[in-house]
């Protein structure tokens, strides 16, 4: 698996823990989902991932987004 799969599987997975948790406890968890979005939106123009940067640590190949 690339970086860029890890880090959108990641994200997706946190978006919908985040849903699920909102529904069950509080509506505050939605922040994370909010933290998320906001993290993905400022990668995609400043090119610095910190979840990419884990991942290439932990050996995940890169990809064409995040090398």
């Amino acid at each position: 698996m690339n970086v860029d799969k890890v880090v959108l599987a990641l994200a997706g997975t946190l978006v919908l823990v985040s849903l699920v948790l909102s529904q069950m406890f509080s509506p505050w968890w939605l922040l994370l989902a909010a933290f998320v979005g906001a993290n993905m939106l400022q990668a995609s123009f400043t090119g610095f991932c910190p979840a990419a940067m884990i991942a290439k640590a932990l050996g995940a190949k890169p990809g064409q987004a995040f090398r």
